[in-house]
């Protein structure tokens, strides 16, 4: 098993995002975003949108894809991270194998700066996360604005 990287410099191209986005997808459990939710964050982090840019961590053996890792980079410091995690995803029958913690250590030591994750409160991930050194800090409120509009 191998991670590789990306980012603006070792491009991903248009099938590689589609793939990575389908598979964040379907690996994603009971706490996924849509698929354009998905893509438009792997497209930040490849710098094929405008923006800072960040990082696609894949951990596959051969072409089969075991584990993905999705990083933005925020250009903030000090009173926001420098890198928010956006998605982590293991394929399904890959759980429990250390994948995960395998990952979020490649990106713990591969991004500088701070490193935040927005994780539902229910999602049970939430103790990995804490195992490799995340602490809950804040917490976040959202203004949905189009259910604010509809009261």
């Amino acid at each position: 098993m191998t991670i590789k990287t990306y980012d603006a410099f070792t491009r991903l191209s248009f099938m590689d995002i589609n793939r990575i986005t389908n598979f964040i997808h379907d690996n994603s459990g009971d706490f996924k975003d849509s698929k354009s939710a998905i893509e438009k964050a792997i497209k930040y982090a490849a710098k094929e949108i405008p923006g800072l840019g960040g990082y696609v961590f894949i951990m596959q053996k051969n072409d089969d894809i075991l584990g993905v890792v999705v990083v933005n980079r925020t250009g903030m410091n000090e009173y926001l991270s420098e890198n928010i995690l956006v998605y982590l995803a293991v394929k399904q029958g890959f759980r429990q194998s250390g994948i995960a913690k395998a990952l979020i250590k490649h990106t713990i030591n591969y991004c500088s700066g701070e490193i935040s994750i927005h994780i539902n409160i229910k999602d049970p991930v939430i103790k990995l996360f804490q195992n490799q050194g995340f602490k809950a800090r804040n917490i976040e409120l959202r203004l949905d604005r189009l259910s604010f509009q509809n009261k």
